[in-house]
């Protein structure tokens, strides 16, 4: 694999920005594109993980298309990504229907209902474009989630249709089924969840076409469990004479950005405390829906080093707060942080909220150290969001 070169400059690029490393983009792509080659399965981006349409040549390179969950997604993977679109939503809007049919390859319905009210129509379009597919998201009443808010397999879940509502139903017209059960997980979790789809499903299983296993695999992480992947893959593939597709999200760009923000002022009120340009709530909302602490390069926890501080943004919300961190030195007005492994997640959740910019996007590749500006925000980007 490519290594890295250069060590990036968080001095030339403006703050708050993030900034998706090229070449380790490229490094995940060429292990999906080995679990592709290994197994014959199919790997699609998940766009509300990483919708970054400038490197859509780069990504669709090495997979097979997107994976979307409404318009917006599905009319941006048909115009910037120019492969397979995939798009399944919890409930689809009626006005929106005919054009998501128009720009969809698959289209996976969440209950029966939904499949029943379009059935005649999606039928109807699968006779001008007969590669159409259709299929229903299943619920496999199997939970490998610890944090409940990410869990589709919760209890009174809204997320995919359980064995039991499949009796006595009619399945003309549906060539597949999907399932999402796992969050940031490696391969164990996935084999379980398996288990449980063959058990509930597996009477249904040899008449489809394909099958979708979602997202949630944390394939490029450098502990992940490839070769048992692509065994279960083919293994699977090879039961029930099925294409099986995977959308991870997370793994195409897992540690493949990092987000620089800048320091504008120190204080103290019982602990220091430093105001940042980035805003957890505006930048990086997870940190506080989640929640989760990200990690800074050169920063340690809370009195491991020698000046322990409390990071917050900019914004008038009196719980934006990234987290309490340590650093050697105390720090100063103007000085840089760099928030590790912040391209997924991140740019996809961003709001204008207090009227806080959206952060710069930059592009840099660590084995040329060549930077590129993508985008800066402004007052205009704020201003049209708003009546």
């Amino acid at each position: 694999m490519t290594q890295a070169k250069f060590t990036l400059d968080v001095t030339r690029v403006p703050s708050p920005c993030y900034v998706v490393d090229k070449a380790k983009l490229e490094q995940n792509l060429r292990i999906l594109d080995y679990v592709q080659q290994q197994s014959g399965a199919k790997v699609l981006l998940a766009l509300k993980a990483f919708s970054m349409f400038s490197l859509a040549p780069l990504v669709m390179k090495y997979l097979n298309g997107v994976c979307a969950s409404g318009l917006n997604e599905a009319k941006l993977g048909r115009e910037e990504f120019g492969k397979e679109v995939h798009t399944y939503s919890a409930a689809f809007r009626p006005q929106e229907f005919e054009e998501i049919l128009a720009v969809s390859d698959h289209l996976v319905f969440n209950s029966f209902n939904q499949w029943e009210t379009y059935k005649a129509r999606c039928l109807a379009a699968q006779q001008d474009r007969p590669h159409l597919e259709f299929g229903l998201r299943i619920n496999p009443e199997h939970s490998e989630g610890e944090t409940p808010m990410y869990d589709p397999c919760a209890p009174c879940s809204r997320m995919g249709i359980p064995i039991k509502q499949f009796a006595n139903k009619d399945l003309h017209g549906i060539s597949g089924l999907h399932f999402h059960t796992l969050c940031e997980q490696d391969f164990a979790p996935l084999a379980r969840t398996l288990d449980a789809v063959e058990e509930k499903f597996g009477d249904i299983l040899p008449s489809l076409k394909w099958v979708n296993f979602g997202g949630g695999h944390h394939i490029t992480r450098a502990d992940y469990q490839v070769d048992a992947l692509i065994e279960r893959l083919n293994a699977f593939q090879t039961k029930y004479d099925v294409q099986v597709y995977l959308e991870p999200g997370e793994a195409i760009a897992l540690n493949a950005g990092v987000f620089v923000s800048e320091v504008l002022d120190t204080l103290n009120n019982g602990m220091d405390i430093a105001i940042l340009d980035a805003s957890a709530t505006c930048h990086m909302p997870d940190v506080i829906e989640m929640p989760y602490r990200p990690r800074i390069t050169g920063a340690g926890e809370p009195g491991e080093r020698n000046h322990t501080y409390r990071l917050g943004g900019p914004s008038c919300l009196a719980g934006d707060v990234i987290g309490d961190y340590s650093f050697s030195n105390p720090l100063q007005i103007g000085d840089r942080m760099t928030f590790e492994d912040m391209a997924i997640y991140t740019m996809v959740k961003n709001t204008t909220f207090n009227g806080i910019n959206l952060p710069s996007i930059c592009v840099w590749d660590s084995t040329t150290d060549e930077l590129e500006v993508i985008k800066n925000f402004g007052y205009e980007d704020f201003k049209q969001r708003l009546s």
